[in-house]
């Protein structure tokens, strides 16, 4: 990694969509054996993710994770609930929006020609007849709210606004959005159709790190894998960063590896590699550098 030596991985951060689920919303065996391998070792792994922490719970448990999720890109952190618990974790940590400046978010992506809805806590909060709300719930997995005007429930501060485009609209229009938010809020691209706000400072990767010190953790000692845009901070932020294959051009640029492609297990690969030694999935590893 740095300096001819490896350093080794106390910290892993994993992207949820894209790296450890495709689009059958499922994690492969191979996955999931070498993470429950790295957390034996005594690995810490999280999930970090745009999602909200109630959707991500299933596959954290499914992990056999132990430490915090880091939901809402980082805007919300929950303990994980004890083994046999049946609710969520404890919250550790909220930054939400500003109601004004969400219902400027909201009114700037309708004139933008996107279509926006709220994620607050563990509730999607949609107007009646959003024109996505079938697809969009169908990542997040939560407690879905309808309501008749979106601008008339934001009466206090909110998690995050979401809005929905066709692609590449979301990527096209992310440097206007972070232009006219300047200092009122953080835009990013979770996904082709997901263009996002979130309060200022908050990320992915200012979520690890805070992450790595409650743990005790070096972030050159931690790797992180993702695989769009908002996991851009995260990359960055920790000492060894990994892209997926299929991530923007951005994030390859500012991960040390890129990983196999996701048909291929790459996540899986990348732990085994160099968290593992080798070690893990019972295959023999290819991750590829760039």
């Amino acid at each position: 990694m740095t300096g001819g030596r490896r350093r080794r991985i106390r910290l892993v951060a994993l992207d949820l969509d894209g790296t450890l689920v495709g689009d059958d919303l499922r994690i492969r065996p191979r996955t999931v054996a070498a993470v429950r391998a790295a957390v034996e070792a005594g690995v810490a792994v999280a999930i970090v993710t745009g999602r909200m922490t109630s959707s991500a719970l299933p596959y954290a448990r499914e992990l056999g994770l132990r430490v915090p999720i880091v939901g809402m890109q980082g805007a919300l952190i929950r303990e994980m609930p004890a083994a046999g618990h049946a609710g969520l974790g404890r919250l550790l940590l909220h930054r939400p929006l500003p109601a004004a400046v969400v219902l400027d978010a909201l009114a700037w992506c309708r004139g933008k020609g996107l279509d926006p809805h709220l994620n607050h806590l563990e509730k999607l909060v949609i107007p009646t007849g959003h024109s996505r709300a079938a697809e969009y719930a169908r990542f997040n997995l939560g407690r879905v709210a309808v309501v008749p005007d979106l601008d008339a429930w934001v009466t206090h501060p909110v998690t995050k606004v979401v809005s929905v485009g066709n692609p590449p609209d979301p990527t096209r229009l992310l440097p206007a959005a972070r232009a006219d938010f300047e200092g009122r809020a953080l835009a990013t691209v979770s996904h082709p159709m997901f263009l996002e706000f979130v309060a200022p400072g908050v990320s992915k990767g200012a979520a690890v790190g805070w992450l790595a010190r409650r743990l005790g953790v070096d972030l050159r000692d931690a790797l992180a894998i993702g695989d769009q845009l908002n996991d851009l901070e995260m990359i960055a932020e920790v000492g060894f960063g990994v892209a997926m294959p299929h991530g923007p051009s951005e994030l390859r640029a500012a991960a040390r590896l890129v990983a196999p492609p996701f048909e291929d297990d790459g996540a899986a690969q990348v732990i085994e590699t160099y968290v593992l030694g080798g070690r893990g999935g019972g295959r023999r590893s290819h991750a590829a550098t760039q």
